[in-house]
């Protein structure tokens, strides 16, 4: 993310729109679909560093509560995007890591996602070379967004900036003695094979 100075509308506004995107989302005939795909992502999902800082996370329990938590943060970005006149740098706004992580579940359901964009006329933002990975937080902009929208959020996946560092660094000196580096980026030679 650059260290362009943003601008976002009213977080009301936001609020107000992104509420309107997942009513049509959720109306779509392939809502389910897109729903119960993402929980069959489940064999696929190998993340070192955002499900990992979950206490207690176990996908088959948690994909039913996280996945909502991602609707919403899309439906924000969604908002955003359209608001901004496709500004891809403002849509991307800070998310939790565990949302985050769900979130490219949702994006690996490439076709059914085009559907529904090209049925509802609503653009999905997820850009990796756009996002704040760990930078989101309690009171900034997608919070006020997200309150406005929804009332509280569900503060097992979302936790702030300060909880997250905290957990990493617990989580990778958890992972190096089993020769798991770098949160998940390195092995150690020899990890994958059989002595």
């Amino acid at each position: 993310m650059s260290d362009v100075i943003l601008s976002r509308p009213a977080p009301e506004k936001v609020a107000e729109r992104a509420r309107e995107i997942l009513a049509a989302v959720e109306a779509d005939p392939e809502y389910d679909r897109l729903r119960t795909a993402c929980a069959k992502y489940d064999e696929d999902w190998t993340s070192f560093m955002g499900y990992a800082l979950v206490d207690g996370f176990d996908i088959h329990k948690d994909t039913e509560p996280l996945f909502p938590e991602a609707m919403r943060a899309m439906a924000i970005k969604s908002a955003v995007y359209e608001m901004t006149d496709g500004n891809e740098e403002a849509a991307e706004v800070p998310v939790a890591i565990p949302v985050d992580e769900m979130i490219h579940a949702l994006a690996a359901q490439f076709t059914v996602l085009s559907r529904i964009q090209d049925r509802t006329g609503i653009k999905f933002v997820h850009a990796t070379d756009r996002e704040a990975i760990g930078e989101w937080d309690h009171g900034d902009y997608t919070h006020q967004v997200y309150r406005a929208a929804w009332g509280s959020l569900n503060e097992r996946y979302w936790f702030g900036k300060a909880e997250t560092a905290k957990r990493r660094a617990v989580v990778m000196a958890k992972y190096e003695p089993v020769g798991i580096l770098d949160g998940g980026r390195r092995f150690v030679p020899g990890f994958a094979t059989i002595n």
